[in-house]
């Protein structure tokens, strides 16, 4: 399976593909695409010049992101490595506490 993934151009906030058009902030919320879906998903997005920059297409299972971009994908949807207060790691902590 295949998700669109994208960011945010006022704040850089990394976003997918959602449902009906939507854009969301959580990969658990994402769409997942077969290959044709994808692409046609990947140039509908494309064409939202105005509010994304840099979509493209990643492998995605029902664990995370697979694949050679894996590790990159997991670092862009949890926030920075080496400040595990800031970003989408530190709301996290924030819930479970």
């Amino acid at each position: 399976m295949k998700a669109v993934t994208a960011n945010r151009l006022s704040d850089g906030t990394v976003l997918y593909a959602g449902k009906d058009g939507a854009l969301v902030e959580r990969l658990a919320h994402a769409q997942l695409f077969n290959d044709a879906e994808a692409e046609a998903t990947l140039t509908q997005i494309l064409a939202r010049k105005t509010e994304i920059a840099s979509a493209y297409l990643i492998d995605v299972a029902s664990t995370g992101p697979v694949g050679r971009e894996a590790l990159r994908e997991s670092i862009r949807a949890q926030g920075p490595t080496i400040r595990r207060d800031l970003g989408k790691q530190a709301e996290a902590a924030d819930e479970r506490l």
